[in-house]
């Protein structure tokens, strides 16, 4: 199965200045990972992208679980890759995910695969 999302760069950044939004959607590791990365909404507006695009490509959407079962983290090399918790990980239920994310033009998109 294959996932695939998008996101408006502007949006992530207007929803950021929501008192519990980081901390409803992010784990404490992405919350680090994108002050780390000088709070830039387009780090965000990836990882987002990213969740949802596992999400699809489970074949759930995000139904069953919360945004923050699945965490994005990186290699040392900056490659991004999944990590899920809880429910999401009963879901998926080893199945081997790989996500790739990329950032342009306003946009950030990602995509998922399971393979």
């Amino acid at each position: 199965m294959v996932g695939i999302d998008l996101v408006e760069i502007k949006r992530m950044s207007e929803l950021t200045r929501l008192s519990n939004f980081l901390s409803k959607v992010f784990t404490e590791g992405e919350i680090l990972y994108y002050r780390k990365k000088g709070e830039k909404p387009e780090t965000l507006a990836g990882m987002y992208a990213a969740k949802e695009a596992v999400a699809k490509a489970l074949g759930t959407g995000i139904s069953g679980f919360r945004l923050n079962d699945i965490e994005i983290t990186h290699e040392d090399n900056g490659a991004p890759k999944i990590i899920l918790h809880k429910e999401a990980k009963k879901i998926a239920a080893g199945k081997n995910i790989t996500i790739s994310i990329s950032h342009d033009g306003g946009i950030a998109a990602a995509v998922a695969m399971i393979v």
